[in-house]
């Protein structure tokens, strides 16, 4: 694989950087009409992230709050894991290829942290599970905010926290390293069967308690979330809650909404 090229663009965010641009910006401009609420973002720091991965204009918002906290300590390369909704096959994949294109210009695939956790891990690379919008979608972001830094991506179908876990401990093990989890919440609902479904995860991740995801909670990408849950409270990593909506809220159709939160480890 010479290049990890773009599937979703145009779909699930603009391919026009134009467009991207502004999208990011009224995200910006309307976190930043609320004093309270950016004096507090802007007091916080930390390496690692929950991020949802719809299309922009319903999960966009959420999203960029937490990439605008990891501002605060840029990394030089960031780790995203998200789950498989294309294809099946068993365990984790590590894409290798050189560059990953987004419509604001290539990123760097950090090839030689690739290599170690192929090596460290034995990872294989699945070509085809690298055409994946849960962690596309994160990668206009990335380049917007630390346009020099290195990603690494990592898509999991049949797999087990426990696999993940490793992984992301000895990624954090390097403070210049970031952690992107995506994950989308349940899905298509009504509005009120959403938030309760939904609050179970939120209330799991806010007690850093992984069993309690087990549940009710309908996460797609609650292997990413278990992950990082069991990881944070090994090394000490405290979870903060930064945003959850639905897309109602984008839509105003609340009778098949989807849930989407993001969250920081500190």
């Amino acid at each position: 694989m010479i290049k990890r090229t773009m599937s979703v663009a145009g779909s699930f965010y603009p391919s026009s950087p134009r467009e991207i641009e502004d999208m990011i910006e009224r995200f910006n401009t309307i976190l930043e009409s609320r004093p309270d609420t950016i004096k507090q973002f802007n007091s916080l720091h930390g390496n690692a992230v929950i991020v949802p991965h719809a299309g922009w204009i319903y999960s966009g918002f959420t999203a960029n709050i937490a990439f605008r906290i990891l501002t605060h300590t840029p990394p030089k390369t960031i780790v995203v894991i998200g789950p498989s909704h294309r294809i099946g096959f068993d365990g984790v994949s590590i894409a290798d290829a050189p560059l990953y294109e987004t419509p604001l210009g290539d990123l760097e695939i950090d090839q030689e942290a690739v290599q170690d956790l192929m090596q460290r891990f034995s990872l294989p690379s699945f070509h085809d599970a690298h055409h994946e919008h849960s962690t596309e979608v994160q990668m206009p972001f990335i380049k917007h905010y630390f346009p020099h830094a290195k990603v690494i991506e990592l898509v999991y179908a049949y797999a087990e926290p426990k696999m993940l876990e490793p992984i992301i401990e000895y990624c954090l093990s390097s403070k210049e390293t970031a952690i992107v989890i995506s994950t989308d919440l349940s899905h298509y609902y009504s509005l009120n069967q959403a938030k309760h479904l939904d609050s179970i995860c939120l209330e799991a991740i806010a007690d850093e308690n992984p069993h309690a995801l087990h549940q009710g909670c309908e996460a797609c990408g609650m292997i990413g979330v278990e992950a990082m849950l069991n990881t944070a409270k090994k090394i000490g990593l405290k979870s903060l809650i930064l945003d959850y909506r639905t897309s109602a809220d984008a839509s105003g159709d609340t009778s098949q909404v989807v849930g989407y939160a993001s969250v920081v480890f500190s």
